[in-house]
C-alpha cells in the first residue's frame, strides 16, 4: 500500500467516523489507544535468543503506519535517541494511525560501540535480507518482514561515520513524489537526492513501495542534543504533515533541495586541518582544508571542485591518500520545493554515500 493510497483511505474513514482497527505486529495484536513494547529477535548468543525493543504506539483513529529506525550502525547514538524520544513523546489519544519505533536495530554492534556486527559486516548493505544468508542478512530479513512491511512510510536515522560529521539533512530518492513529500514534511533545511546503495534500508523499503527517507545529523559515538532535537522536531513535523498529529504552530520553510553531491578526497597523506565548516557555501577552487606531513613538513591543499554547500566534514585527523574529507552538495543543483530531474539528467560522479569497511581496505578513505 502506498502512502498516497493510505492517506486517501484515511480521509474517507474519517469522513465516515470510522475508528482504528487493531494492528498485528510481531504476532501481537495492538488495540487502538494502546502503547506496547515488543521484542524483535535479532540473533542468538550463549544462553539463548537476543531481542531488541520495538515500541508500537497505536492511535485511536485510523491512519498510516509510520516506522522509525535507529542504531542500524551501532556507533550512531544520535539516531537511537531521536527514535526513543519521538516514540515516548507521542500520545495515542492524539494520534491518527500508528507509530512504530525500533531505537536500536543492531543491538550486537551497539553493545560493542561499533558500526558493524561482530562478523564485521555492515548491516545497512543487506536489506531486504535473506532467511538463509549471513547473520547480517538474517537480521535484515527479520526486521524487514516483521516490521518494515507493516509500514506505509519509513524514517531511518543516521549520523556521520569514521570520524566524520554531517550537517542535519534528509536523504532519499527525490525523483519519487511520495518520497519528496516525506522529505518536505520532515522540515529539515536540506534535502539531498540520494536513492541509496543497493542493500540500504531506505533503498529496499522504497523499492518495496514504502516511501523512505534517512535523517542524517552529527557524528558517531556522541549524543548531540542539537542533532537529536532537530530530529525529534522533524519527526513531529512529518507526523503532522501526514495528518497523524495536530498541526504545529511553527511552519517550516521548504527545504533547499540538492540533486547532486560528491565527496572531495585528499590526494596526500598526513594530518588534516579543515578550514571549511558544516553549512559553509564555498566557491570553486576555494581551499577547504590542508593536509600536512609532520615528518617531512610537506603540505597540500584540498580545494572545492565546484561551488556548493558543505554538508559533511571529516574531523581533523590522520588521513591517507583518497580519504573522503568534505561532502559537497552542488549549489547549482539546488531548487526549493522542485521535483527532481529524470534519472538520465543526474550525474554519476559520486553517490554521496560514505565508505564501507571493505572499501576502506580496498581504497584508504
Amino acid at each position: 500500500m502506498t502512502l498516497g493510497v493510505t492517506l486517501t483511505a484515511l480521509l474517507v474513514a474519517l469522513a465516515n467516523g470510522a475508528r482504528a482497527e487493531p494492528l498485528v505486529v510481531l504476532g501481537q495484536e495492538i488495540a487502538p489507544g494502546e502503547t506496547r513494547r515488543l521484542a524483535l529477535p535479532v540473533g542468538e548468543s550463549v544462553g539463548g535468543e537476543v531481542s531488541t525493543p520495538v515500541i508500537v504506539v497505536a492511535g485511536t483513529r485510523p491512519g498510516p503506519v509510520v516506522c522509525l529506525t535507529g542504531g542500524i550502525h551501532g556507533d550512531e547514538l544520535n539516531g537511537v535517541e531521536v527514535v526513543r524520544r519521538s516514540v515516548e513523546a507521542t500520545a495515542p489519544a492524539q494520534l491518527r494511525g500508528t507509530l512504530i519505533g525500533v531505537p536500536i536495530v543492531n543491538l550486537a554492534a551497539f553493545r560493542r560501540s561499533s558500526r558493524y556486527l561482530p562478523d564485521r559486516r555492515d548491516l545497512n548493505r543487506f536489506f531486504p535480507g535473506s532467511a538463509r544468508g549471513s547473520s547480517a542478512a538474517r537480521l535484515a530479513r527479520r526486521l524487514f518482514d516483521a516490521v518494515v512491511r507493516r509500514c506505509d512510510a519509513l524514517v531511518d536515522v543516521h549520523s556521520g561515520s569514521f570520524h566524520r560529521t554531517n550537517l542535519p539533512q534528509v536523504r532519499g530518492d527525490l525523483r519519487k513524489p511520495e518520497v519528496l513529500r516525506l522529505a518536505k514534511a520532515f522540515g529539515s533545511q536540506l534535502a539531498i537526492h540520494n536513492e541509496g546503495r543497493a542493500g540500504t534500508l531506505r533503498r529496499a523499503a522504497t523499492d518495496a513501495g514504502i516511501p523512505a527517507i534517512a535523517y542524517e545529523a552529527g557524528e558517531p559515538m556522541r549524543f548531540q542534543e542539537d542533532a537529536i532535537d532537530r530530529g525529534v522536531h522533524g519527526v513531529r513535523q512529518l507526523l503532522a504533515g501526514l495528518d497523524m498529529l495536530p498541526p504545529t504552530n511553527a511552519a517550516s520553510p521548504a527545504p533547499a533541495i540538492y540533486f547532486r553531491s560528491r565527496w572531495v578526497r585528499s590526494d596526500e597523506g598526513g594530518i588534516l586541518a579543515a578550514r571549511a565548516k558544516l553549512g559553509d557555501v564555498v566557491r570553486k577552487h576555494q581551499v577547504l582544508g590542508t593536509v600536512f606531513d609532520p615528518i617531512s613538513n610537506r603540505r597540500s591543499k584540498i580545494r572545492a571542485p565546484e561551488q556548493g554547500r558543505v554538508i559533511g566534514v571529516a574531523l581533523d585527523q590522520l588521513v591517507m591518500p583518497g580519504y573522503a574529507a568534505f561532502h559537497i552538495a552542488s549549489e547549482g543543483s539546488a531548487e526549493r520545493g522542485a521535483a527532481a530531474p529524470p534519472a538520465a539528467a543526474l550525474p554519476s560522479v559520486d553517490d554521496g554515500s560514505e565508505p564501507t569497511r571493505a572499501e576502506l581496505e580496498e581504497r584508504p578513505d
